[in-house]
């Protein structure tokens, strides 16, 4: 008996010195990566100032995936950040802390379609365009192929390294594409349309006949308000919105 009162009182401790932190700090952390996610701005100086209570933490023996994918989120953010304002030594290591960063939580979590897609977005800043980095674009299809709020930054780098893609991934970044398109996600769409994506045209506008009809017209004619003249399928546009 006493033997299991003994038990009882180290698994208590146990709890409360481990296992309860990592609890507490959860919520808060999914609260920062759903901000994250949804693209929320963040008063000036406030990314820093979280990073800096995060070194400032004492380290626990137990860390919930959800807390150190958080983290991840907010180290690329804030790489992202001092890429904007800072020198380029000082953002080339935020960088590479935040790809470091992010591989661990892959390591936990491997199924996570948009931390691959950073992975991918972190790796290719560093080195340029690299068929060995590819792949982390690749997972992030595997992982996640219709996810709207990922595609409005995937889709862009997808067609700008279409060449390198397989040929299955080229193909989900049709469909991807032509999903945008069917979601009125029309405006980045024709960005990414006319810009990256414009040596792939005549491939991505056959991929919008899975799209609806009034999607396509909608495509067309912002595109022909823009004076360019290309044929979306099954659809006519009149003479006065290409003026």
């Amino acid at each position: 008996m006493r033997v299991a009162f003994g038990l009882t009182g180290v698994a208590a401790v146990f709890w409360a010195s481990t296992v309860l932190p990592v609890f507490r700090a959860s919520t808060p952390a999914r609260e920062i990566a759903s901000r994250i996610l949804a693209g929320d701005r963040f008063k000036p100086g406030m990314i820093d100032g979280l990073l800096a209570s995060i070194d400032r933490s004492p380290k626990l023996p137990l860390v919930s995936h959800v807390v150190v994918r958080a983290e991840a989120l907010l180290r690329v953010r804030g790489a992202e950040e001092a890429m904007v304002r800072s020198g380029s030594d000082k953002a080339d290591l935020g960088i590479i802390v935040s790809e470091k960063k992010v591989r661990h939580s892959l390591t936990l979590n491997p199924a996570d379609s948009f931390l691959w897609l950073m992975l991918y977005s972190l790796s290719s800043t560093l080195n340029g365009f690299d068929v060995r980095t590819i792949d982390n674009l690749d997972q992030s299809y595997v992982n996640g192929p219709l996810e709207g709020w990922i595609a409005l930054r995937r889709n862009r780098f997808a067609l700008a390294a279409f060449p390198m893609l397989s040929e299955a991934t080229q193909q989900k970044a049709e469909i991807e594409f032509a999903a945008m398109v069917d979601s009125g996600l029309v405006e980045q769409a024709v960005i990414n349309f006319t810009s990256v994506g414009w040596e792939q045209r005549d491939r991505l506008l056959v991929s919008l006949e899975r799209a609806d009809v009034i999607s396509r017209e909608q495509f067309a004619k912002r595109l022909a308000r823009d004076g360019v003249k290309v044929n979306v399928p099954g659809i006519v546009i009149e003479e006065r919105f290409g003026r």
